[in-house]
Parts: C-alpha cells; structure tokens; sequence
C-alpha cells in the first residue's frame, strides 16, 4: 500500500511539474507568475507528498526498523550461540586432551605391567626349566652311578671267579667240599654250635 500511495504522489508531482511547462508553451507571460507557480506546484507537491505518504512512509520505515532490529537480535542470538558452542568444543577439546593423556598413561602404565608380567613369567619358566634339567641330570647320574655300581659287582665277581679257579686247585676244592659237608653234620648234634677245632 505505501508503494502504492507514493506512486500516486510522484504522478502527481510530475503532473504538476508539467503544466508550469505546458503553460510556458501557450503563451509569453510574466516569468514571476510562472516562477510563482512553479514554486506553489513544488509547494503544493511537497505538502500532497507529506500528506499522502506521511503514514505510509511511517509505517514502512517502523516495519523496516522492527525487522532491522529482529535481524540484529536474531543474529546476535546466532552469535551468542556461536560463540557458546565454541566455548563448549574449546573445552571438550581439553578435555579430549586430558583423556588421551590419561589414556597415554593408563597404556604406559598397563604396558609396564604386562612387561613385568611377562618377564616374571619367563623367569618362573626359566627357573622351572632348570629344576627339570637339574633333576633330569640328578636322575641321569643316579642311574649311571648304579649300573657303573652294578657293572663293577659283576666285574669284581666275575675277577673273583677267575682267580679263585686259577688259585684253588682240585685237592683244595675236595678239601672245602669235606670241611663244608662235617660242619652241616655236626650242626644238628651240638645244637647248632660251632665244632671245636681238633675234634
């Protein structure tokens, strides 16, 4: 409506404008009187202008200033909520940074620990490891010790056999074989006590 009405008011104007030039046209009159009138149509203008687009204008300029000032608050608003969620990742942004430190140290700490781990565990097999070996060896000794024990027996008695067949002769073995058999004899008769000598 107040393009409207200020359509109107400037045809109007240039309709006034023009009859000062159309009256010129028609005739060679006085330069004051058209001079006047140029002046009242300029003033009578000016007042159909102020008149007619007075509240148009008002109402326009009041309608532009309300939606100036909704602009500027909503963008202030927009700022402010800006700037808030910036505020809100600066400090999510720290606090990232001190939870990836702390998830640095947590995995430092728990790398320790698993190397400590390990390395016990190594040690407790390493250990282990030599007890058996230690064990086996103890065992393996143990058996070469009995079978070199075993294997002198039978060499010792075997070196026994030998000697006394080269030593003791037929008459020698009769001569124990006589002694053996009196001693059982004379065992049952005294009672199981030893033979006198001479007897």
């Amino acid at each position: 409506m107040a393009r409207r009405v200020v359509t109107t008011a400037v045809g109007m104007a240039l309709l006034l404008a023009a009859l000062p030039a159309h009256a010129e046209s028609g005739g060679h009159g006085g330069g004051v009187r058209e001079l006047l009138f140029s002046a009242l149509n300029l003033i009578l203008l000016l007042g159909v202008l102020a008149y007619f687009t007075r509240k148009p204008l008002a109402a326009f300029f009041a309608e532009r200033r309300t939606r100036i000032q909704a602009e500027l608050k909503a963008a202030a608003d927009l700022r402010a909520e800006a700037e808030a969620r910036y505020a809100k990742w600066q400090r999510r942004l720290i606090d990232l940074e001190s939870e990836l430190a702390g998830i640095r140290t947590t995995a430092r700490e728990r790398a320790a620990a698993e190397r400590e781990h390990i390395l016990a565990d190594a040690t407790a097999a390493a250990e282990r490891i030599r007890r058996d070996a230690q064990a086996a060896v103890d065992q393996e000794l143990r058996r070469a010790r009995a079978q070199l024990r075993q294997e002198a027996a039978d060499l010792a008695v075997e070196l026994a056999s030998q000697t006394l067949q080269r030593q003791v002769t037929a008459a020698d073995q009769d001569r124990l074989l006589d002694e053996f058999v009196q001693t059982i004899e004379r065992a049952p008769a005294t009672g199981g006590a030893r033979p006198e000598p001479g007897r």
